[in-house]
C-alpha cells in the first residue's frame, strides 16, 4: 500500500529502480528518464484512485504556476528521487518536464473519464503552515546537507542548488506540502531514520497537512 500522493508517489516508484515495470525500466534505458516518467504518470492514473491520482495534477500545477525556476525545481525533483531520474540527461528543462507530466495526466484522466475536468492546484500557501514545514526540516538540516553534498561528487550532471534551500523555496514560492512531502522523500532516500519524537512531530505535521493515516511513518522507514 502506498500513503504517497502526486509528485512524491512518482518520487516513490524510484526507490528501487529494478522494480519499475519492465516497459518503463525498457524506456528509462533506451529513451531516458523524461520518456520514463512519463510511462510512470499513465500508470499512476491507472493505479490510484481519487484523490490520490488528482494530486499529481494538482502537485505539477502548483509547480508551473509558481515563479520557481528550473534549477530549482530540477534540485527538488532530483534530490528526492535519484539521479537516474534527472529529466536534463533528455536535455529537458524542469518546466518543459512538468509541462510534458501535466499533458500525459490530462490524457490520461480524460481517457478514463472523458466528462474529466482537472482540478483547482490549490496550493497550501497558509504562513503558518509554511513555518512548520521549513522548521520541521531543522532537526536533519545538517545531515541531509552533508549526505546530499556527498552525493554530488558521483552526479555527473551536478545539480544547480544546494538541496535543502531548494525544498525551502518549494515550500515558500509553490506549496508548504507539496515541499514537505518532497523533503519527506529525500530523507527517505537519504536514510536520515529519524527518532520517535521527532518521527511523531513529522506525522503531527502531516495531519496538519490532511494527510492520510500512517503517511509520514512509512515514508520516513528505510526501503
Amino acid at each position: 500500500m502506498t500513503y504517497e500522493t502526486g509528485l512524491a508517489w512518482l518520487s516513490e516508484q524510484c526507490d528501487d529502480l529494478t522494480e519499475l515495470r519492465h516497459v518503463e525500466m525498457d524506456c528509462l534505458i533506451d529513451e531516458g528518464p523524461a520518456s520514463a516518467i512519463l510511462l510512470i504518470t499513465e500508470r499512476s492514473v491507472r493505479e490510484l484512485g481519487h484523490p490520490a491520482s488528482l494530486q499529481l495534477g494538482r502537485d505539477v500545477r502548483r509547480l508551473l504556476d509558481s515563479g520557481l525556476s528550473d534549477d530549482v525545481i530540477r534540485t527538488a525533483w532530483v534530490g528526492s528521487t535519484d539521479y537516474a531520474l534527472d529529466p536534463t540527461q533528455q536535455h529537458v528543462g524542469a518546466r518543459e518536464w512538468l509541462e510534458r507530466i501535466e499533458s500525459t495526466w490530462l490524457s490520461a484522466e480524460s481517457a478514463r473519464d472523458p466528462g474529466f475536468t482537472p482540478p483547482a492546484a490549490e496550493p497550501v500557501t497558509d504562513e503558518a503552515l509554511r513555518t512548520a514545514a521549513r522548521r520541521a526540516m531543522a532537526p536533519v538540516a545538517a545531515a541531509l546537507t552533508r549526505v546530499h553534498e556527498e552525493g554530488e561528487v558521483y552526479n555527473p550532471r551536478p545539480l544547480p542548488c544546494p538541496l535543502l534551500p531548494a525544498l525551502e523555496q518549494v515550500i515558500t514560492g509553490a506549496c508548504a506540502d507539496l515541499g514537505f512531502r518532497l523533503f519527506r522523500r529525500a530523507v527517505k532516500r537519504y536514510e536520515l531514520l529519524p527518532d520517535g519524537p521527532y518521527r511523531a512531530s513529522l506525522a503531527a505535521l502531516g495531519e496538519r497537512l490532511s494527510h492520510p493515516d500512517g503517511a509520514s511513518d512509512p515514508g520516513l522507514q528505510k526501503g
